[in-house]
């Protein structure tokens, strides 16, 4: 495994800066945001497309520095009932596919999207009960209308590219779950899994641990991003929380640096459940942490994963 970081949290600095700096900071891989809600300030993927001599020195500057790109990401919602905006985000969706054939990077990271509930919606709608029973019939109509023709096709499209499609389960979108994860499966096949984020499992009460057995070989790249679960807030409030990700105060939950929402015992079990899993690839980390700067956040993360994160091969077991 290798610890790598997603850099969009440096997009105020320009990509080599950016890169000469993470190395320093001991990081071996970088995540690339490529458009949608994550922008693309370090990699334009139709420019770079067009321009071949563009390209080239976009994939030497990771080569010189002996950075593997672990994933393009272009988290958006290519479903949205805004016709303009999901049309945007497809494209984004499918030019990073694109470059990501022509980088030789495995992984294209994004969201499952979420529809609204009728061909008139303005706004996504994300159906988390069951009753009155228009929330169930809103649900099938999503998926029978728009989740599962979309994937079906945008799946076969990344497969046919020779990339895989790594799915954020991320409330506010349909797959957020492991349940839902698998449903998006069967609609898009062995190209679609999972970019596994803990901190979007912790605040919905489910266990990491268990979900990297159930999903198995179906991770294809992991966030590494921590939560604060706020006790007294969550039996005040529950967990269901729209305030703002400013007013840490009062919410039931925040996005830690990892080692500040759990421990270092639990990473290091985390971990360990990924070698298990068959996982080898980056440790990418997502700092959204704000309570920390973004320098603090970072090389603190990088701290704590160094002390944890698995390097080599398990050796013969001599003692059996």
């Amino acid at each position: 495994m290798k610890v790598g970081v997603f850099t969009v949290l440096f997009a105020e600095r320009p990509l080599e800066e950016t890169l000469d700096y993470v190395k320093a900071a001991g990081c071996d891989a970088v995540e690339i945001g490529t458009g949608g809600y994550p922008g693309d300030a370090h990699c334009k993927p139709a420019e770079l497309l067009a321009d071949k001599d563009a390209l080239g020195k976009f994939r030497d500057a990771f080569a010189s520095r002996d950075l593997e790109i672990s994933a393009l990401s272009c988290h958006g919602n290519p479903i949205h009932p805004d016709q303009g905006l999901a049309q945007s985000h497809d494209a984004a969706f499918r030019d990073t596919v694109r470059l990501a054939a022509e980088l030789g990077v495995q992984n294209v990271i994004t969201f499952s999207g979420c529809p609204g509930d009728s061909e008139t919606s303005q706004r996504p709608n994300w159906v988390t009960c069951p009753w009155p029973p228009d929330y169930r019939d809103t649900l099938e109509w999503q998926w029978n209308e728009r989740v599962g023709p979309y994937w079906q096709e945008a799946a076969a499209f990344a497969q046919g590219q020779g990339v895989r499609v790594a799915i954020e389960l991320h409330p506010g979108f349909v797959a957020y779950h492991t349940e839902s994860f698998h449903r998006l499966r069967e609609v898009g096949g062995p190209a679609i899994g999972v970019n596994f984020d803990p901190s979007h499992l912790f605040w919905q009460q489910m266990d990491p641990l268990v979900c990297v057995r159930e999903l198995g070989d179906a991770i294809f790249h992991v966030h590494m991003k921590d939560t604060w679960l706020d006790g007294p807030n969550i039996r005040r409030n529950g967990v269901l929380d729209t305030k703002p990700y400013s007013d840490e105060l009062h919410r039931s939950w925040i996005f830690r640096t990892v080692g500040y929402g759990h421990g270092a015992e639990f990473w290091r079990a985390l971990i360990s459940e990924l070698r298990l899993a068959g996982y080898d690839g980056a440790l990418s980390i997502e700092h959204e942490d704000s309570i920390l700067s973004t320098n603090e956040g970072f090389t603190r993360a990088v701290s704590f994963l160094k002390d944890s994160v698995i390097t080599e091969q398990p050796g013969q077991a001599w003692w059996i």
